[in-house]
C-alpha cells in the first residue's frame, strides 16, 4: 500500500495469529507526514555514462543538500528540493574529474551548482512514487521525472526519525547543453548522450 497508505490488514487471519514483524515496522501514513532534511553522509547522488560504446563510467556528487516534505494524507502535496556542488564530482579518476569540471562539460567556475525543484508528486501504487520537477544545469532548466521506491522508516540509535528512498531517472545531456564528444574510429562516440541518474536517500525528520 506504500508510504502514504500503509496499515496492518489481518481481516483474513485467525484472531489468535500474531502480526508479521514486517507489518509492525510499517508506520501509518499520517505518522510520516512532515519536513525532512537529506543526510548527505548516508545518501548518494550518482550517475552512469556509457564510455567508448563498450563500458560504463560511474560517478557521484559528494557535496549536496536537500529537503523533503512528505504529506501522508495527500501524496500530491509532497515536495522535494536538491542542490549539488558541481565541483564535487567524483568518478574515481582525477584527470577525468578535471575534464568534467572544465568548459567542455560542466564549467563549474561559471555554473557551480545543479538544482532540482519538484513541481509534482504522485503515487504509482505500492511503495512506488514519481516526483517531477525542474532540473537546472549549466543555466538551462528542463523537466525531470524521478521514479522513487520507498525503503521504509526507522528511528536510529541517536533518536533521529529517518525515511529512505531509492530513485532513478534518465536524461539526454545534450538537452542541457552538454554536447562535447569525440568520434570513434569504429563508429559511435566516446561519451553517451543518455545519462542514468541514481538517488539513494536517507532523510531525517526536522525537530
Amino acid at each position: 500500500m506504500g508510504i502514504f497508505g500503509r496499515k496492518n490488514d489481518t481481516s483474513d487471519a485467525p484472531q489468535s495469529a500474531a502480526p508479521a514483524p514486517a507489518a509492525a515496522e510499517r508506520p501509518d501514513a499520517a505518522a510520516l507526514s512532515g519536513d525532512y532534511t537529506i543526510d548527505p553522509a548516508h545518501s548518494t547522488i550518482g550517475f552512469t555514462a556509457r564510455h567508448a560504446m563498450v563500458t560504463n563510467v560511474k560517478g557521484a556528487f559528494t557535496d549536496f543538500n536537500g529537503t523533503l516534505h512528505l504529506d501522508g494524507t495527500d501524496p500530491s502535496r509532497s515536495t522535494a528540493s536538491l542542490d549539488a556542488r558541481m565541483d564535487s564530482i567524483d568518478t574515481g579518476n582525477a584527470d577525468r574529474d578535471g575534464h568534467l569540471k572544465s568548459a567542455d562539460f560542466f564549467a563549474t567556475d561559471k555554473f557551480p551548482e545543479m538544482t532540482f525543484r519538484s513541481t509534482k508528486a504522485e503515487s504509482l501504487g505500492g511503495d512506488d512514487y514519481r516526483v517531477t520537477g525542474d532540473l537546472t544545469l549549466l543555466g538551462v532548466t528542463k523537466p525531470l521525472a524521478i521514479d522513487l521506491e520507498f525503503n521504509g522508516a526507522a528511528k536510529d540509535p541517536f533518536g533521529n526519525e529517518r525515511v529512505g528512498f531509492e530513485g532513478k531517472a534518465e536524461i539526454l545531456r545534450s538537452e542541457w547543453g552538454l554536447t562535447w564528444n569525440a568520434a570513434l574510429e569504429t563508429g559511435g562516440f566516446l561519451v553517451s548522450d543518455k545519462i542514468k541518474l541514481t538517488f539513494d536517500v536517507s532523510a531525517i525528520r526536522n525537530a
